[in-house]
C-alpha cells in the first residue's frame, strides 16, 4: 500500500462513514481500536495522517479511551472529530465539560481565521452537524480557536505548529454543508494525499497480499453466487490460478431455484472447478426449535464452516478457507473495532467456530458494497452478478421469524419471488439496494371465497442504501405494491396478509434479524 489513513474508533456509529468519505477521496483507509499499538499497524511507514473519531463517552468516564502516546509522538497530522477532540484537547492540558445546551443536529458554524487550509473553499458561515453533549471550554496551550458556533466557541481549533487539528461537529455526515470539502483540506492540504487510490491500485495490491499471505497453498473458496463472494473468487483466480478451489454449499436457505442458477452462473464466468454439496436437509435439521436470532446466525456459520471442512478433507491439501467478508459486516459484528455496540452476528464474522481447521483469507474485509462492484467489473465480471442485490449469508433463515421448517422456507421462496419479479419490472427499480419477503411469525384471521382463512402475515422490506451501513425505505408506487400483495395472497398458501414496513436505518436494520 503506497499510502493510507489511520482512524481509530471510539465508538461512534458514524466512524464507517468517515472511512467511506476518505474512500470517496481516493485515499485509502483503515480503522483500529484505539488502543492498537503503533507496532502493530501494517505498513506504518505508509501512514500520512491519523483522524480520531467520535464515541459516546466522556472524556471524564472511568474508563474512557485515551489518544494513545505514539500518535502524538508520530509527528504525523492529527484530526480529531468530536470526542477525538476533546481527548486531545483533555490530554493535552485544556479543560472539557458537559455543555449548558446539548448540541444535536444543525447548527450555524462561524470561521474566523479564514487563511487556514484546513478552512479553505469554506464560506464564513455554513451548517455543520453537531452530536454531543461535553464541549471544550478551554484549549490547551500552544493551541488556538478557528471557528465556532452559538453555542460552542471552541468548534474548530488547531496547534499552532499547524500539525494537531480538532472539530466538534461531523464532517463524515452529509448534513454538514462543506463535510467533503473539510476532509479533502485534510488529506490533501494538510497530510499531503496524492488521491491515487482506486479499484486498479486495490487489485494490484490485494493479489500481490493474497501472493505473500497463500504461498504454494491451496485455498477453498466458498462461493454462494452473490457478488462478494463471486469478486473473491474472482480476485483469487487472477492471484494465485488453480491454486483456487470453489466449493458452493446449498443450505437450502436460498432463494427459489438458486442453487441451478448459481451454478450456470459461474459456470459459463469463472474457469474454476466447482464442488457442489446439497446439505439443505442437514441446515434446516441444525435449525429445529431454535427461535433467537443470534442463534439462528451463530448455528449457520459453525455448520457453514462444518461443511467447508469436511468438503475440504476431500479435497486434500488445503490450508486455507476464502470468504467474501465486507467491510460493514465486521463493523456490525465485532465490537473490538474501538468500542461500539455489536448490532448483529454475521455468520461469516462472529457466527465463525473458535477452533477452525482452515485459515481465513477475506481480501474484501475493509471494502464497502460499491467499491466491491467496482472491483467485480474491473475483473471483468459480468454485470448479471455485480450489480445483484444483496443476499444475506444466512440466507432466508433470518427472514423467517421465530423456528425455521421447511413448510416456511417453501411459502416464503414464492412470496420473495413474486416480490423480486415484480420490482424488477417497476420504475423505482434503480434506485433498490435490497427488495425482499419476511414471513413474520404472526397470524391473521381473512376471508377467500367466502371462506375463514388463518394465515401469515408477509411483510415487505423495500430500502436504498449506498453501502448497507444506513438505509431508507422507497416510496414504491402503490400499484406495484398492490400487485405483489394481490399476488402473494393468491398465489401462495398460507399468506393472507401482505404488510410494508416503512422503517430506516437506523433505527431499524435491514434485515428484520
Amino acid at each position: 500500500m503506497d499510502e493510507k489513513l489511520v482512524i481509530l474508533d471510539y465508538g461512534s456509529q458514524y466512524t464507517h462513514l468517515i472511512a467511506r468519505r476518505v474512500r470517496e477521496q481516493k485515499v485509502y483507509s483503515e480503522v483500529h481500536p484505539p488502543e492498537i499499538a503503533m507496532g502493530n499497524i501494517t505498513d506504518m511507514d505508509s501512514v500520512k495522517g491519523i483522524v480520531l473519531s467520535g464515541g459516546p463517552m466522556s472524556v471524564y468516564d472511568e474508563n474512557a479511551a485515551t489518544v494513545p502516546d505514539w500518535v502524538f509522538r508520530s509527528g504525523l497530522p492529527v484530526l480529531g472529530i468530536c470526542y477525538g477532540m476533546q481527548a486531545i484537547v483533555h490530554q493535552l492540558g485544556g479543560k472539557v465539560e458537559p455543555g449548558d445546551l446539548k448540541e444535536y443536529g444543525l447548527a450555524n458554524l462561524s470561521i474566523g481565521m479564514v487563511t487556514e487550509t484546513i478552512l479553505a473553499q469554506i464560506p464564513t458561515a455554513s451548517s455543520v452537524w453537531m452530536s454531543h453533549g461535553d464541549k471544550v471550554v478551554e484549549l490547551p496551550s500552544g493551541f488556538r480557536t478557528l471557528a465556532s458556533t452559538d453555542n460552542t466557541e471552541y468548534c474548530v481549533v488547531s496547534s499552532e505548529n499547524n500539525n494537531v487539528y480538532g472539530i466538534q461537529f461531523h464532517p463524515e455526515v452529509h448534513h454538514t454543508a462543506y463535510g467533503a470539502t473539510f476532509l479533502n483540506n485534510f488529506l490533501v492540504g494538510i497530510c499531503g494525499f496524492s488521491q491515487t487510490w482506486d479499484s486498479g491500485r486495490f487489485i494490484e495490491s490485494s493479489m500481490e497480499n493474497l501472493r505473500d499471505q497463500l504461498g504454494s497453498s491451496k485455498v477453498v473458496c466458498a462461493l454462494s453466487g452473490g457478488v462478494d463472494s463471486a469478486v473473491t473468487a474472482a480476485l483469487l483466480h487472477h492471484a494465485v490460478g488453480d491454486q483456487l478451489k470453489c466449493i458452493f454449499v446449498n443450505n437450502g436457505l436460498l432463494r427459489l431455484d438458486e442453487e441451478n442458477e448459481v451454478r450456470e452462473i459461474f459456470k459459463d464466468t469463472l474457469d474454476v472447478e466447482i464442488n457442489y454439496l446439497d446439505a439443505a436437509t442437514r441446515f434446516v435439521d441444525k435449525l429445529t426449535g431454535i427461535v433467537d436470532p443470534e442463534m439462528k446466525r451463530k448455528t449457520i456459520g459453525y455448520e457453514f464452516i462444518k461443511c467447508f471442512e469436511e468438503e475440504t478433507d476431500k479435497l486434500g491439501g488445503i490450508e486455507f478457507l476464502a470468504q467474501g467478508t465486507l467491510y460493514p459486516d465486521v463493523i456490525e459484528s465485532v465490537s473490538t473495532v474501538g468500542k461500539a455496540a455489536v448490532i448483529k452476528t454475521h455468520h461469516n464474522v462472529g457466527g465463525l467456530p473458535e477452533n477452525m481447521q482452515l485459515k481465513l483469507v477475506e481480501p474484501l474485509r475493509y471494502l464497502f458494497k460499491d467499491e466491491v462492484r467496482k472491483v467485480g467489473l474491473e475483473l471483468g465480471l459480468p454485470s448479471k452478478i455485480v450489480d445483484r442485490q444483496p443476499f444475506p449469508g444466512p440466507g432466508l433463515a433470518i427472514r423467517i421469524i421465530g423456528e425455521v421448517t421447511q413448510d416456511k422456507l417453501d411459502i416464503l421462496k414464492l412470496c420473495d419471488r413474486i416480490v423480486t419479479d415484480e420490482l424488477a419490472k417497476s420504475e423505482c427499480y434503480e434506485e433498490i439496494w435490497q427488495g425482499f419477503a419476511v414471513l413474520t411469525d404472526s397470524h391473521t384471521v381473512g376471508v377467500m371465497g367466502d371462506f375463514r382463512t388463518y394465515g401469515y402475515v408477509c411483510a415487505l422490506r423495500i430500502v436504498s442504501s449506498e453501502d448497507a451501513m444506513t438505509a431508507n425505505w422507497v416510496k414504491v408506487p402503490y400499484e406495484v405494491l398492490e400487485t405483489i400483495s394481490s399476488r402473494i395472497v393468491n398465489e401462495v398458501s398460507g399468506v393472507n396478509r401482505v404488510v410494508y414496513d416503512i422503517t430506516n436505518k437506523p433505527p431499524g436494520t435491514i434485515e428484520w434479524e
